[in-house]
């Protein structure tokens, strides 16, 4: 136990609590000079990417308008970075230094900050995530990072990033799916909620069609839904109970939980998979404890 409070003890929240991202944002504006070493312009050509940046997918028409604007009126929030053993790595704002570079300027204002490995995560993470910059997919797998670099658990995760252990929990199920759904959800052809029904089939061709059929016919989340009902199919398979009574919970509990459930001996029998499918559960009968 006592490793793992001094790995919390190390990251930006538990330094900064819930202030963390106004924290950043004062270092950025100059109005803050807590592990900042220096300020100065750097050469774009020293600094190298963030390694932990989480988001894949930079809009190109978004990244041009930056471009132009920062040729008429310069960077006017510096990026920040630490020192590397060859120049600077970036810790935020790959947007500025993408578009610096599609303005052909040479150098870039920077703020040098003190920051580890565990912190430098955190901050990308605060940095998109607050900003709504992220998709659900880079989201979930930058949580996934989190988890399994620093043996952070979901509840740790949630506490740092002011989110909900659900939320997290929901998220990091999401990277269970097909290779071809996730590419639809990164390019925006399906939502979060389109797709979280879905992780519960467990037929993977099954699932892709129904993830194409939802795309193709540009269904609601509450149309995937009732799909997903209407035929067995695409349900998870039980096992029914030779006594016609117990038909009916069974069926409410395996649609409210989404999982295989039974009655037998006056006992109710719920299935999951592993450790976070087993959170879920609990979460959705109201009987996790907060940690």
């Amino acid at each position: 136990m006592a490793r793992r409070d001094r790995k919390l003890g190390k990251g930006l929240s538990a330094i900064f609590g819930d202030e963390a991202q106004n924290i950043l944002d004062e270092i950025q504006q100059g109005e803050s000079n807590q592990f900042v070493s220096d300020k100065k312009a750097i050469k774009l050509n020293e600094i190298v990417v963030n390694p932990y940046q989480p988001r894949r997918d930079f809009d190109q028409d978004k990244l041009q308008e930056l471009s132009d604007s920062i040729v008429q009126h310069g960077v006017l929030t510096p990026v920040l970075v630490r020192k590397a053993i060859h120049g600077y790595e970036l810790i935020a704002g790959e947007r500025r230094l993408r578009a610096s570079k599609l303005a052909n300027v040479e150098e870039i204002p920077a703020i040098v900050v003190d920051f580890d490995d565990e912190q430098m995560m955190e901050v990308s993470l605060i940095e998109n995530i607050q900003r709504e910059d992220l998709n659900v997919i880079e989201e979930a797998a930058a949580y996934r990072n989190l988890i399994d670099r620093f043996g952070y658990t979901q509840e740790d995760v949630a506490r740092r990033m002011n989110k909900s252990r659900s939320h997290i929990t929901n998220l990091l199920r999401l990277l269970t799916l097909p290779e071809t759904v996730i590419k639809m959800v990164e390019a925006g052809d399906l939502s979060m909620g389109h797709v979280r029904p879905l992780v519960t089939i467990k037929d993977e061709d099954e699932l892709i069609k129904m993830a194409r059929k939802a795309k193709s016919e540009n269904l609601s989340v509450r149309q995937v839904e009732a799909m997903l009902k209407e035929k067995p199919s695409n349900k998870i398979k039980i096992n029914r109970q030779p006594r016609s009574e117990y038909k009916y919970p069974i069926e409410l509990l395996e649609n409210k939980l989404q999982t295989k459930a039974t009655i037998q001996n006056k006992k109710i029998i719920l299935e999951f998979t592993d450790t976070d499918d087993l959170n879920r559960l609990l979460e959705l009968m109201g009987v996790l404890e907060d940690i």
